[in-house]
């Protein structure tokens, strides 16, 4: 890689078009670049050539890089490719970001609102957690690595991770990677780490998210170091009076000096600050940002990427947003311009890509746009027009004078409203038999029947579900291990004929030829809870050959329970899985068995 970075703009690298620069670090530089063979922007990281000569090194990225990859979760940044190139220098493509990081965030609005930052810290932890399960840690969790897609969150820069065997420090090349201002005593130490170092400096960045100030703030390296070994921070409460005083001890003990102390995962963390700070009503709280108006427009590439990483000093504030790219060069990586939004945004969704996904759909980036709403009519056809009958016409008693209009146009009135009552009637009588078709797109390659007063949630390029409660399973679905199922839970509860829907998602990690418990070790991965499944059986959707799961998805916490019948199509390059849910023990009934019939893979 030539010492001007800039040099490299116009030229291909890698089979990779240079763009332009979306920012520099001490380790490496992210380019905007295009991927000819896929049409795609993507966010290219080169590392700087120094490390390519350590080979330990080289060879612990390209692997973790490829593990990292390997991980189906919606908030870890997607990795398309790592690799070295013809000189040898490391690169990695992955998901292009439009959109602020978290530092941006906290620089322009100041301390997060308490519903916020709980929606936020969620989907990090429960990415953090994600790696972790995969014997992966972070190493560098801070604000300019947390990614918003609106208000979805991308956890990025896994490219130097290390797995928990490892031990911490300094590289051949002696850099020092992770960054001192979030960074754990053991790994300052150079002890054996595991996942809990991600956590003390995800709790750095809560206490500064919260606050808008550092858990230790110093004037140089050695004294903030020094306080992470040695010094306790100051009480959040005493910082934003409107935080109760637990909130200090949740703060304290994922602050704790010994890794032991903490909390035993990131979402346990999580999980306790959001009850101490009296957040609840889902798996992100109760934040629901304000939709856009106005038309928008159409993002030109996917979500933007990682930072370069490695630099000890935070990147400096981003352009005016609505800037383009060129207007970016020499900015540091992790501060994005504003996202572009679509009109018809809203809370917790992405963009539907088929009829009914509801007004609330707002794009994701990678996602597709929302489609309309279902059209009236159904298998039996438009409603015919109703006719009232004709009634005998009766003698009229004779009247004094002329007759007065009043009583006639009264008359008219009292016959329309009562015509459209009826109609209405049957309007809502036919709905049940009134269903629409979902069309295919990046997170479900198929379409299928749905009931017609069922909404569908498209989540960006990642899953669909089609529900009557369909935001509600969205934020479970997306949430992961460790989700909340209060919501979800109520509906089973109160209302448990609209806990029933269609899942749909793609993932390598399937495998139709597998048996029950590998099968539920997978869906472990991809789904909200503990799994249980009966023998697979071979079976069909639509005209696919496909492997049928019958079991349950259960929350281990409030041992809430939701009925599956799962199916698992093989399909090219990614495997599909098409999961019906109920709030029964058994889901095969007539719903099931017709949005399963009318299911075509793209």
């Amino acid at each position: 890689m030539p010492v001007n970075e800039r040099s490299l703009i116009g030229q291909e690298v890698a089979g990779y078009y240079i763009e332009d620069i979306v920012g520099k670090g001490g380790m490496a530089v992210v380019y905007l670049a295009l991927d000819p063979r896929l049409s795609r922007r993507v966010a290219l990281k080169i590392l700087n050539p120094v490390l390519s000569v350590d080979d330990r090194f080289r060879q612990r990225f390209i692997l973790e890089s490829r593990t990292v990859a390997s991980i189906e979760h919606p908030n870890i940044i997607p990795i398309y490719e790592a690799n070295a190139d013809a000189d040898g220098v490391l690169y990695i493509a992955m998901r292009y970001v439009d959109g602020l990081d978290l530092r941006r965030l906290i620089y322009d609005r100041g301390p997060l609102p308490l519903d916020q930052a709980a929606h936020l810290f969620a989907q990090t932890a429960a990415a953090l957690d994600a790696a972790h399960a995969h014997d992966l840690i972070h190493r560098d969790v801070k604000p300019a690595n947390i990614l918003l897609a609106g208000d979805h969150v991308y956890l990025t820069d896994f490219g130097i991770t290390k797995h928990r065997s490892s031990i911490s420090g300094l590289t051949q090349t002696d850099q020092f990677i992770g960054t001192p201002r979030y960074m754990s005593p053991e790994q300052i130490n150079k002890e054996h780490i595991d996942g809990r170092c991600d956590q003390y400096a995800l709790a750095c960045v809560v206490h500064e998210a919260l606050s808008g100030r550092l858990p230790f703030q110093r004037e140089n390296d050695i004294a903030l170091l020094w306080a992470h070994l040695a010094e306790q921070p100051v009480p959040l409460s005493s910082l934003r009076p409107d935080l109760p005083p637990e909130v200090d001890a949740v703060m304290m003990r994922a602050l704790a000096k010994a890794p032991e102390q903490r909390f035993d995962s990131c979402a346990e963390f999580v999980g306790e600050l959001r009850e101490a700070m009296g957040v609840g009503g889902g798996p992100f709280g109760s934040y629901r940002p304000a939709p856009p108006s106005g038309p928008q427009p159409a993002s030109h590439g996917g979500p933007r990427g990682a930072s370069p990483g490695g630099s000890p000093s935070d990147p400096q504030p981003a352009p005016p947003a609505g800037q383009h790219a060129g207007q970016h060069a020499g900015q540091h990586a992790g501060l994005y311009a504003a996202p572009v939004a679509v009109s018809g945004a809203g809370p917790g969704t992405g963009p539907g890509t088929g009829p009914g996904a509801g007004p609330g759909a707002r794009r994701r980036a990678g996602g597709q746009g929302s489609g309309p709403q279902a059209p009236p009519g159904g298998p039996g056809g438009p409603l015919s027009p109703y006719t009232a009958p004709t009634q005998p016409s009766q003698p009229s008693a004779p009247r004094r004078g002329r007759p007065g209009r009043l009583p006639i146009v009264a008359a008219t009135l009292v016959a329309a409203v009562a015509a459209l009552a009826l109609v209405a009637m049957i309007v809502l009588g036919h709905r049940g038999d009134t269903w629409a078709r979902y069309q295919a797109g990046a997170a479900a390659p198929l379409s299928f029947e749905y009931p017609g007063d069922w909404s569908v949630r498209t989540h960006q390029d990642l899953f669909a579900v089609a529900s009557p409660r369909a935001a509600e399973f969205e934020d479970l679905f997306v949430a992961g291990q460790g989700a909340d199922w209060s919501a979800v839970s109520g509906i089973v509860a109160d209302d448990p004929d609209a806990a029933s829907g269609l899942y749909v998602q793609v993932s390598d990690t399937l495998d139709a030829t597998a048996n029950s418990e590998q099968m539920k070790a997978t869906l472990e991965g991809l789904l909200p809870g503990e799994v249980d499944l009966g023998r697979p059986v071979q079976d069909q959707v639509g005209p696919s050959p496909a492997t049928r799961y019958d079991g349950s998805l259960r929350d281990p916490g409030t041992g809430a329970r939701l009925g599956i019948v799962g199916y698992v199509v093989d399909r090219k390059p990614k495997s599909v899985l098409v999961m019906y849910f109920c709030a029964r023990n058994t889901c095969d009934d007539a719903t099931q068995a017709r949005i399963r019939q009318s299911v075509r893979l793209s």
